[in-house]
């Protein structure tokens, strides 16, 4: 058989376009190398825009109610508990166990028409005049397509020699949960000298606490528990709290490329290009392009899948992450100025409704 669509990554970005995709009666195969569901380590906060792709997939009612809550705002704290908030445009946001996450795309994906196969690596793949053919850890397959959502360090984008600029700082992340916590109906941002706490709720009396950090600010690698005591009011509210995943990591964050389409082959979520989760846009941003990407494939396999025929793809995708990246690198310059940091917040907080306006700005 010759699938339509060869979908290299079954995280949220590969499913989300699966499930549109075959929907729409292409034949489409999903090539996963962990099982699914899978976790990741993430902030887990999706963002308005995010949010609307899973409710008009029917993602949103698949995810298990224990597993997720709503925010309606973003705090930013400081070190010495000044805040501000900012109130998210409609529909608000949803924090979600990224574990549940995939499990709702992934139901939506095989109910679509979709065929996932988790457990089963990429080992090399071809680009040829009449498809493209890859091989895997158990098979060889043929498709029409290659659609590349294999995360922030993608073999297929490595292969490809798609690979950008090497990043001009050193970021990682590194995120667990906690059960037993006052629920919040914020997602909190605490700032430190090189480094800031993402508190997302993701269920009831259940937190997602991701830490981003720049290893030279604190010279070298730091243990989750090293970070945590950064934050001392961060760590006194979750004393006595009970663990309930293993400390994740990730990174380097930073990831340009080259260029976003071949012939026969498309870059799709963190493959596509990554700057830093600093503003919690990049799940959004990948759904969102996932969305569009299946709305555009049928026709683009009409003209035998060549790069031009996804030019649409290519703007859409330039213009979203532009202005994205714009916003994380203003954000970046502000947040590692611990001075002009304190000063921004503080000035905000004398203007209300001023912070509302820039997140319903910076999120519409």
């Amino acid at each position: 058989m010759i699938y339509d669509v060869a979908v290299v990554g079954g995280g949220p970005a590969g499913l989300t376009y699966a499930a549109h995709a075959a929907r729409q009666g292409l034949r489409v195969v999903v090539l996963e190398r962990r099982r699914l569901p899978a976790d990741k380590p993430c902030g887990e906060g999706l963002m308005p825009a995010g949010l609307r792709v899973l409710e008009a997939m029917g993602a949103r009612a698949r995810i298990d109610p224990r597993h997720c809550a709503p925010f309606r705002a973003i705090r930013y704290v400081q070190e010495d508990s000044g805040a501000i908030e900012g109130t998210l445009p409609a529909p608000g946001g949803l924090g979600i166990r990224r574990t549940a996450l995939s499990a709702a795309l992934l139901e939506c994906a095989v109910k679509g028409g979709a065929v996932v196969r988790d457990g089963e690596a990429l080992r090399y793949h071809r680009r040829e005049q009449d498809g493209v053919t890859l091989g895997t850890d158990r098979d060889r397959l043929r498709a029409r397509l290659l659609v590349a959502a294999d995360g922030l360090h993608s073999l297929v984008r490595r292969a490809e020699g798609l690979d950008g600029v090497a990043a001009p700082v050193t970021r990682f992340g590194l995120r667990r949960h906690f059960a037993g916590v006052p629920r919040s109906d914020c997602v909190e941002v605490h700032f430190t000298t090189g480094a800031e706490a993402y508190v997302t709720p993701c269920g009831p009396g259940q937190i997602g606490i991701a830490f981003l950090w720049e290893p030279d600010a604190f010279g070298g690698r730091s243990s989750f528990d090293a970070l945590l005591a950064r934050f001392p009011r961060l760590r006194e509210r979750v004393h006595g709290a009970t663990p309930v995943s293993t400390a994740q990591g990730a990174g380097p964050l930073w990831r340009r490329v080259r260029a976003q389409v071949r012939d026969r082959l498309v870059l799709l979520g963190d493959a596509a290009g990554y700057i830093d989760a600093l503003t919690g846009e990049g799940l959004s941003l990948a759904l969102k392009n996932a969305e569009v990407l299946a709305g555009m494939t049928a026709e683009a396999l009409r003209h035998d899948a060549r790069a031009e025929a996804f030019d649409a793809y290519v703007a859409h995708a330039r213009a979203t992450f532009g202005r994205y990246e714009r916003l994380t690198r203003l954000m970046l310059a502000i947040a590692r100025r611990p001075r002009l940091r304190r000063a921004t917040i503080a000035a905000l907080g004398r203007l209300p409704g001023a912070f509302d306006w820039l997140v319903g700005l910076a999120l519409r």
